[in-house]
């Protein structure tokens, strides 16, 4: 009786190799369409808050000082970051470890918050903001710095109707810094440097238009003037900015700049590796179940299993 001859199994081809370096102008987790459309709605929500006692009428009752609507704005914004969230996981592209990793990096962002506080413009975090949003994507950073910025004013003790204003404020930081165009080496050390020094004064400029409505009283000429155009207002305003914050500012703006150019190129090497090492970009795949005596798939062969002696073979040169 002849016995049968064993299939063939052909050879399984090599997967082709993937880059293990993601391209410098584009983040490690990339924004798909419903996180995009979330993140417009809530950068759009942040827009209205900053700007509407602008187009407020003389006769209209606004309450200037936010402590109606920040609550609102706060309640809002809040949900949006989740659902930005929860999209980017229901299309793959974060998971558990890219969640692990921006729960490290906000605890990390509010620490290095904690000594300064943001006295005579010493703000730290944004040197780590920058460099986040770049590696990891817009998204990934615009969620970043809002969620860095709730998770310091818990542990300082700074929630106030500001609140809403500062996570906006920083969470565009995160964002436009992973919209910086591709470089690499000390140019683009030398790019996030002069970014971060602009975003710091941007950021300062953005944050005084939550409170210089109701700030500055009346009669003055840095004052805001309900109903009045918005050029006199702008102008106003930017005179209120010139004179009041930019020793705030310039020292923010300095010390950023200076930080990037000395820590910018381990931090982004380190968040490059851990980028790679978590393949947050590969796609996920399961092999299906196979039952006992099932032929395997070509490609998918088992490995042999060793006989019960020579899994207990002692190793050799051992003594018996």
């Amino acid at each position: 009786m002849t016995s049968a001859a064993a299939p063939t199994v052909p050879p399984a081809s090599p997967a082709p190799a993937s880059s293990a370096v993601t391209p410098a102008g584009s983040g490690a987790i990339r924004l798909r369409r419903r996180a995009s459309a979330l993140l417009v709605a809530a950068s759009a929500l942040g827009v209205v808050a900053f700007g509407w006692p602008l187009f407020a009428s003389r006769s209209s009752a606004v309450d200037l000082a936010h402590s109606g609507d920040a609550p609102w704005i706060f309640v809002i914004l809040v949900p949006l970051l989740l659902c930005v969230i929860m999209a980017e996981l229901a299309d793959g592209e974060l998971d558990a470890k890219a969640v692990a990793l921006l729960g490290v990096l906000a605890a990390c962002g509010a620490a290095l918050r904690l000594p300064s506080g943001g006295v005579a413009g010493f703000e730290p975090v944004f040197f780590l903001l920058v460099p986040a949003g770049r590696v990891l994507g817009r998204g990934f950073g615009f969620v970043l710095g809002a969620l860095t910025l709730f998770v310091s004013a818990l542990l300082t003790g700074g929630v106030g109707p500001w609140l809403p204003f500062q996570m906006f404020g920083a969470a565009w930081i995160g964002f436009f810094a992973g919209c910086l165009p591709a470089l690499r080496g000390r140019a683009e050390v030398i790019m996030l440097a002069i970014y971060g020094a602009i975003a710091a004064l941007a950021y300062g400029l953005v944050l005084n238009l939550w409170f210089w409505p109701f700030a500055t009283g009346s009669g003055s000429s840095i004052s805001f003037v309900p109903g009045a155009g918005l050029a006199e207002n702008l102008r106003h305003f930017w005179a209120f900015h010139l004179t009041t914050s930019m020793g705030f500012d310039l020292p923010r703006a300095v010390f950023t700049a200076l930080f990037l150019l000395v820590a910018g190129r381990p931090i982004l090497g380190a968040l490059r590796r851990v980028s790679r090492r978590a393949a947050f970009g590969a796609a996920v795949s399961f092999d299906a179940p196979t039952s006992p005596g099932a032929t395997p798939e070509p490609g998918h062969e088992p490995a042999p299993a060793l006989a019960p002696a020579a899994a207990h073979a002692p190793a050799p040169g051992a003594r018996p």
